[in-house]
């Protein structure tokens, strides 16, 4: 088999397990996973391999800017503590913890450290994928989303400190404080700048293309420019992805949004995907290339079962903190007893969230990316052992939480009454009413001009009204009717694809026609179906 047609069969196999992973109910993470150590059992499967000093270049930067896309700064701020108790002080403890125990098993102290770095932040991917799926309140859902960003920042900060502590030989205390300070501001400088730029730019293209084409690049040019500068480079693509989602609106065309939404959910999407398939060809090439020590294996489960306690051992005494000071707080404040609580976890919500530490992506890549030789020339110190254990770790609790995570949030019963599907039609209606308000009010332009806009508004918002009603209208049969519109919508759409590709296969019209005419049919199932 060659190269490509591995890389032809390593998507194949990404395409058909998403719907797959859906249909068992198992996080695709988990099912990637498993497909990449069944693969090179192939024969005739060649190895695949990056160089590590491509790993995390390629890797994280679309990734974590992706992740900013998701979120906002106002939902990180209200769930700020729990987020940093999780994100750095949750990250430092797990990789101390994991450290000692390395070095109690025979590593020196810069390995060990270099092997708690790797193994100390969990991967959001999988356990908000099932939070997301289940409804878990949204508090939950940030915390993780939270976590899983700023970890990445923690513990890479300190994977390249502890690696570079091992390629120099030596490293003092004043160094590293160095090095953590610098990584720092100047990680989050770079980021304001690029946030700064690219909001200056963006605002002067009006082309989709060349718009996408900007917010592909950026994150690339700040992740590069920081780690040129000393600096973390995953501070400074979370600080540019974070700006540029709270102003990047204004500065933005509809086509260049919706595209660059596009590019970045897929950009994820294959990137998260071949990452975990490449977990386990990388495992497989670790146990062929070199034999693994034989107390490797055990390293790994009790690292696997220490970072479980410890995870639990910081989040529940944590949270109770933090919500029995938000509780004391706001009834110095007058805040009724009911609503006190509102901002704490309660027990069932801290306990899924405690089991929600599945390590994934970053982990991988920063194990992948360790150098294979030191400054003196030296092969890297129990490097096959190193990433081993990474993987296996990484494996592990894939496995263990993310197949079981979902089952214990059912069980335990922890959900939210929000209907998102309520919410947002609930919204788009309050939108569409305020332009409608704004366009009649406009006293400015031609009575003609402004009836044909307001027409067009009121024909959307007649339209919102009367399909929100229909779908509510099936409620006594369990949605039934929501299905059927949906269902109708469809059929409908299906009809006008069908007589714009008729014009334009037939010469009626010319392909540019059809396209503009394609796509409006398509952004309008788009806004009425997902």
């Amino acid at each position: 088999m060659s190269t490509i047609a591995l890389w032809g069969l390593v998507l194949a196999g990404i395409v058909v397990l998403t719907p797959l992973a859906d249909r068992v109910r198992v996080p695709l993470p988990v099912l990637l996973t498993l497909f990449g150590i069944v693969l090179p059992l192939i024969p005739g499967t060649p190895t695949l391999r990056l160089e590590p000093d491509l790993i995390l270049p390629l890797v994280l930067p679309p990734l974590l800017f992706a992740a900013t896309q998701r979120a906002t700064v106002r939902e990180f701020r209200e769930q700020a503590r729990p987020i940093l108790l999780t994100a750095v002080g949750l990250t430092i403890a797990s990789a101390a913890v994991v450290a000692v125990i390395a070095h109690a098993a025979g590593a020196p102290w810069a390995v060990a450290w270099v092997l708690g770095a790797i193994v100390s932040p969990p991967d959001p991917v999988a356990a908000t994928a099932v939070a997301r799926r289940l409804r878990l309140p949204g508090r939950v859902v940030t915390v993780l989303e939270g976590e899983g960003m700023f970890n990445d920042a923690t513990a890479l900060v300190l994977y390249h400190v502890a690696v570079a502590a091992v390629v120099a030989g030596s490293v003092t205390a004043g160094e590293v404080g160095l090095d953590l300070l610098l990584a720092v501001v100047v990680g989050v400088g770079v980021g304001l700048a690029g946030g700064w730029l690219g909001h200056r730019v963006l605002g002067r293209l009006h082309v989709p293309a060349a718009e996408t084409t900007v917010t592909i690049a950026l994150p690339f040019a700040a992740y590069l420019g920081a780690e040129e500068l000393h600096g973390s480079g995953v501070l400074a693509v979370l600080t540019l992805g974070l700006m540029l989602r709270a102003v990047s609106h204004t500065s933005v065309t509809s086509g260049g949004w919706l595209l660059g939404r596009s590019v970045w959910e897929y950009a994820d999407y294959l990137i998260t995907g071949v990452v975990f398939v490449l977990i386990g060809f990388e495992l497989t090439s670790v146990l062929d290339d070199n034999p693994v020590a034989p107390q490797a294996l055990p390293l790994a489960l009790t690292v696997v079962a220490a970072l479980v306690v410890v995870r639990f051992a910081w989040m529940f005494p944590s949270l109770w903190l933090l919500g029995h000071g938000f509780a004391r707080r706001a009834r110095a404040h007058g805040v009724p007893e009911e609503v006190a609580g509102v901002g704490a976890f309660t027990r069932r919500e801290t306990l899924v969230v405690s089991w929600a530490g599945m390590r994934g992506v970053v982990s991988v890549a920063s194990a992948l990316a360790l150098p294979h030789v030191v400054e003196s020339g030296a092969d890297f110190p129990d490097r096959s052992a190193v990433v081993f254990v990474g993987l296996v770790v990484v494996l592990a609790t894939l496995v263990l939480q993310g197949l079981t995570l979902a089952p214990a949030v059912r069980w335990l019963g922890v959900g939210s009454t929000t209907d998102e599907a309520a919410e947002v039609a609930t919204l788009r209606e309050q939108a569409t009413r305020a332009a409608l308000e704004a366009v009649r009010a406009r006293d400015d332009v031609p009575a003609p001009v402004r009836e044909a806009v307001a027409l067009q508004y009121e024909g959307y918002l007649t339209a919102q009204l009367a399909l929100s009603e229909a779908r509510r209208a099936g409620d006594d049969v369990e949605g039934r009717f929501g299905e059927l519109v949906d269902a109708l919508l469809r059929d409908a759409v299906e009809v006008e694809r069908d007589v714009v590709v008729r014009a334009r296969n037939d010469g009626e019209v010319t392909p540019h026609v059809a396209d503009e005419v394609l796509a409006d049919v398509e952004a309008r199932a788009v806004r009425d179906l997902d």
